[in-house]
């Protein structure tokens, strides 16, 4: 079954607002659309005709939902502001992250001393980082402008149909797919081995782990397998499971810094093979300090990311309550 224009139109607008704002501006709009269809249907326009012509009037609705939210989109427009933000945020989260990591371990392997590792990581991420908010703005502001030049404009018929938030199957096979590759990296670590050196095998991860301690990290991926199913099965988030991945990620957490700071994470064949290679103490400090701070990052994103989209599921669920009760 369709939905109605008047509540794609609605859904399209209200998706750019806050949920505070949804339940505000979800009746006022409703309302407004409403009382202006029902004027021109008594000056004799057919009701379908009416609701066009008022929705058509209205116009877009990203740019619509800037005036209610006193938003100024200047470089990039309403039309793609939202989606520019969303993307750079993202990227900035993944891209100076990657090469901070894979630059502190060049110069390590380089002999480079404990002053060159910091200083050329960090310049590298922030550099990295200019240049995801230039080249991101740049496809973005080029978009807008080319979709000016042609003329294109909106009308009723782009309105989609309105979706539900929720998880989704993506997520979920995305989930499985990341865990899964965890566990066959951890399992190829201690058998074949990553490093090879004519027929020795050297792990990273220390053998001494193994039963229990090993035994207790794929126990926590499983879990976290076993949450990923739960939360398709669920379609949204709750406070339940928000609680699960808060603990979830504090399990993981534990798991590695405690083995770390004890020096019982990575093999004595591993560490012996980065002394070899001219890795200094201090070197081999710096970058495990390095990577539980981002183990630590990774985690406490994953719990606010949790607690975030459980706040919208809510707010959303008031926004929709909201038009009943005032009916």
């Amino acid at each position: 079954m369709t939905t109605p224009l008047p509540e794609r139109y609605i859904a399209a607008t209200v998706k750019y607002l806050s949920p505070e704002l949804q339940a505000e501006v979800r009746p006022e709009l409703h309302a407004s659309i409403a009382d202006a269809v029902e004027a021109q249907v008594a000056q004799g326009e057919d009701y379908e005709t009416a609701e066009r012509n008022v929705l058509t009037e209205l116009g877009d609705p990203a740019v619509l939902a800037a005036s209610y939210s006193d938003r100024t989109l200047q470089l990039i427009g309403p039309r793609y502001y939202l989606s520019w933000w969303c993307l750079l945020k993202r990227l900035l989260l993944i891209v100076p992250a990657a090469v901070l990591g894979v630059v502190a371990f060049a110069q390590l392997l380089a002999g480079g001393d404990l002053g060159d590792i910091i200083g050329g990581s960090i310049g590298a991420a922030v550099t990295a980082g200019l240049h995801v908010c230039f080249w991101v703005t740049l496809v973005f502001a080029i978009l807008e402008r080319s979709d000016a030049d042609t003329g294109i404009t909106w009308d009723v018929d782009q309105l989609p149909e309105p979706r539900q938030q929720d998880p989704g199957r993506l997520d979920l096979i995305a989930s499985l797919v990341f865990l899964g590759l965890m566990i066959l990296v951890v399992l190829w670590d201690q058998i074949p081995g990553f490093i090879r050196i004519g027929d020795q095998s050297i792990p990273i991860l220390s053998p001494a782990l193994w039963p229990w301690a090993m035994l207790g990290l794929l126990g926590i991926i499983g879990l976290e397998i076993g949450f990923a199913i739960l939360l398709y099965v669920k379609r949204q988030w709750n406070a339940t499971l928000a609680i699960i991945n808060t603990v979830l990620s504090v399990l993981f957490f534990s798991w590695v810094i405690s083995l770390l700071v004890r020096g019982e994470l990575f093999s004595e064949m591993f560490l012996e093979l980065a002394v070899d290679n001219a890795v200094s103490g201090d070197s081999l400090y710096t970058i495990a300090v390095i990577f539980g701070f981002s183990v630590g990052i990774i985690c406490v994103w994953d719990i606010i990311d949790g607690w975030v989209k459980t706040y919208r599921v809510g707010a959303s669920d008031a926004a929709e309550q909201q038009p009943a009760a005032t009916q």
